[in-house]
């Protein structure tokens, strides 16, 4: 049997446990695909089994166009176009979020380069803690090469960095929505779903973890947090290769035979419309009172790879350009390291919404460009279908992305690997700075910085780096690679 969905002439099925729109390169992952029934937003689980095979989209159909090489490269014109709208971006923040507020601290890092060595040369920091911001920021002169950092690192204790922001907006509407249930998945020491263990916890929601890999022998770091606060099973490298159909698979056994399973995309439409009609969105239940039939399951693409994680750090940017801090006229290059690269297109997103003249630079850490574009075009047409505001539905006829600069690491390597001097290169900025990056995702995102920094004119654009946490990794790589953490006997001396 077929189950099949349509609306506007585009039509969506699921194949195999992952949800996408049929004819679309790489699809949008099961949380992509959306059943567009007026008083429907979940599926059963009697009725998942059913969706098998694809049906071919009309050749006429946004999405279709999204991968039609002919297609007008206009992404940036008509996403401006579309987005930049007060009243759209208003309702768009108007919501419950999870974090009481948006603020982040902000240290400014001056880079002293004694003897011209570059990157890997003789280069020193010095952390300004409370520097000049606002107005006196575009009028103060520096000395030496310097560049800004956002402390997102700072925000929570193990739910930190882009991981809070991602979940801003998505764990209260879990809550409206009665959610029971939260499954997802990651790497052995994801910060990802740690954070989303933690979160599920602090709420009373059961969270189901997919680990990829084998069980360490000691546990440390993200792992030992996702063991403490949630339900983990590690999933052999062959299976989670096939990421969706192992996360509908695993969300079908918890869900059981009444329960139902909830899309975020369709969560995300549906308080858009609730909130644009006046309706109060879904009464909230008490998770532990509630029975097995009543239980909703829904399902958090790996490191929260979904549109509604757009919206935290869309607040984030809005945040950023107060007049006391950035402001809407300084030009800004925000350095971001990319994984999944959602917090780059959100921070995009949000500065085109805006109006800003910020550029976002996103160091490619695990995927080459072609998969970010890929996810970036997907990400915006989620979003620009999922975020309709009282009658107001951007156009899609530009989402075929390049709002991202993609950049590649300086020195490239494969995604989990970290090379020799780099811990090193950790705990010297550590000492003089007092600000913990890790080898694999904010370092490359600080060298970026530095090298942007040592090369930036006075009349350039300000360089500020969005600091994604995920510390507590360090521990995990502390095991794996031991030797790149002895500390020799003179140092300790």
């Amino acid at each position: 049997m077929t189950a099949v969905a349509s609306r506007g002439g585009v039509v969506w099925a699921a194949a195999g446990g992952g949800g996408f729109p049929a004819g679309m390169s790489g699809g949008l992952g099961l949380l992509g695909f959306k059943i567009f029934e007026q008083k429907r937003h979940y599926i059963t689980s009697s009725s998942y089994q059913s969706m098998r095979s694809v049906q071919i989209l009309p050749r006429c159909s946004p999405i279709s166009a999204l991968t039609n090489p002919s297609f007008p490269n206009t992404s940036q014109v008509s996403l401006k176009h579309s987005l930049c709208n007060d009243e759209f971006v208003s309702k768009l923040l108007d919501r419950r979020w999870d974090l009481s507020s948006p603020d982040a601290k902000i240290n400014q890092i001056t880079v002293l380069d004694r003897n011209g060595g570059g990157l890997n040369g003789d280069i020193s920091f010095h952390n300004i803690t409370h520097p000049c911001l606002g107005e006196g920021m575009m009028k103060t002169s520096q000395l030496f090469p310097s560049f800004y950092v956002v402390r997102d690192d700072l925000l929570h204790p193990l739910v930190n960095g882009n991981k809070a922001r991602k979940l801003d907006a998505l764990l209260p509407l879990l809550e409206d929505n009665a959610v029971t249930d939260v499954v997802t998945c990651g790497g052995c020491q994801s910060a990802h779903t740690a954070a989303v263990a933690v979160s599920c916890a602090e709420r009373g929601l059961k969270s189901h973890l997919l680990l990829r890999g084998e069980e360490p022998e000691t546990l440390t770091g993200y792992n030992l947090v996702s063991r403490l606060y949630g339900n983990v099973v590690y999933v052999p490298r062959s299976l989670y290769a096939k990421r969706e159909e192992m996360l509908a698979r695993h969300a079908e056994s918890v869900v059981g035979r009444n329960g139902s399973m909830l899309l975020l995309n369709d969560i995300l439409e549906a308080s858009s419309r609730n909130r644009a009609t006046g309706k109060q969105n879904v009464l909230q239940v008490d998770p532990f009172k509630c029975r097995e039939k009543l239980r909703k399951v829904a399902i958090i693409n790996e490191g929260a790879g979904d549109a509604i994680a757009l919206l935290g750090l869309i607040r984030l940017i809005q945040y950023l350009s107060k007049n006391h801090l950035f402001g809407k006229k300084q030009a800004l290059k925000i350095v971001v390291d990319a994984g999944t690269g959602t917090t780059a297109v959100g921070l995009a997103l949000g500065a085109l919404c805006l109006g800003l003249p910020w550029e976002v630079m996103a160091v490619m850490l695990a995927d080459k460009v072609d998969g970010y574009k890929k996810k970036e075009q997907s990400l915006i047409f989620e979003f620009l279908e999922s975020s309709t505001i009282s009658g107001f539905a951007p156009g899609p006829s530009g989402v075929n992305g390049g709002i991202v600069h993609w950049v590649e690491r300086s020195l490239p390597r494969k995604f989990g690997n970290i090379l020799k001097g780099e811990v090193e290169e950790c705990q010297n900025i550590a000492q003089q700075t007092g600000i913990l990056v890790d080898p694999i995702y904010t370092l490359a995102a600080w060298d970026l910085s530095t090298q942007l920094s040592q090369s930036a004119q006075e009349e350039d654009a300000k360089v500020v780096m969005l600091h994604t946490g995920g510390t507590l990794g360090m521990f995990g790589l502390a095991q794996r690679y031991r030797s790149y953490f002895q500390i020799p006997k003179e140092a300790v001396e």
